[in-house]
């Protein structure tokens, strides 16, 4: 399957450097390039690609509204935002529906990686995010939430939330329940369907905001 992506960078520099870099994959294919966010939303209407590769900071309508934008519509694509993993803006994105986060300076093979990723229907949540997800919740003046109900989810999957809420992955929450990591993805899985969201990070964002689990203050 060869997955459709726009670029979408206020520094056309950086939109050139993503394409050649991605030119010798054969699976994937840029489709459009964009250099504002309303830029980007409107290519992404036309062209319907599987991935938009967003960068936060750009004038007019920003990469977190452009996201937004994105993920409300019908369609299917997946938005990948380009950041340095300690912009301010992180929780921002998260909560607009990103799905997950490249670094500038990664890796060609990382780059490529995380878009498949993402395409596949899968989150690219590292700790590092989830770090600072944890810092955006602790830094907000109002106190934290009430820990809330939460759906019909059992008390198992109430401790898996929690642990996802915490960056583990499938293994590890396996090994820390002493579960199979068959039994982990599972109750992930039901998570995904009981809260209604599309992916880990909105697992994530679920547990911070309902009060499961709080920052350290």
């Amino acid at each position: 399957m060869t997955v459709r992506v726009v670029l979408a960078d206020d520094q056309p520099l950086v939109r050139s450097g993503l394409r050649v870099l991605m030119a010798d994959a054969p699976d994937i294919d840029v489709v459009g390039e964009a250099g504002t966010g309303a830029e980007a939303a409107q290519l992404v209407r036309n062209t319907e690609p599987d991935v938009a590769v967003m960068d936060i900071r750009m004038p007019g309508m920003d990469g977190i509204e452009a996201t937004g934008l994105i993920t409300a519509a019908a369609g299917a694509t997946r938005v990948l935002i380009l950041t340095t993993f300690d912009d301010e803006y992180v929780y921002g994105a998260l909560r607009a529906g990103a799905s997950g986060f490249l670094v500038k300076d990664m890796a060609l093979d990382d780059i490529l990686a995380a878009i498949r990723v993402v395409a596949a229907g899968d989150a690219l949540i590292a700790p590092s995010v989830t770090r600072r997800l944890i810092a955006e919740f602790a830094a907000r003046p109002e106190p934290a939430p009430r820990p809330q109900p939460v759906g019909n989810i059992t008390e198992r999957e109430r401790e898996v939330l929690t642990l996802v809420a915490r960056g583990m992955s499938n293994s590890e929450i396996a090994a820390h329940l002493y579960i199979s990591v068959a039994t982990a993805k599972a109750h992930v899985a039901r998570l995904l369907t009981k809260l209604e969201a599309r992916d880990r990070v909105q697992l994530v964002i679920t547990a911070y905001e309902i009060g499961l689990v709080t920052p350290p203050r």
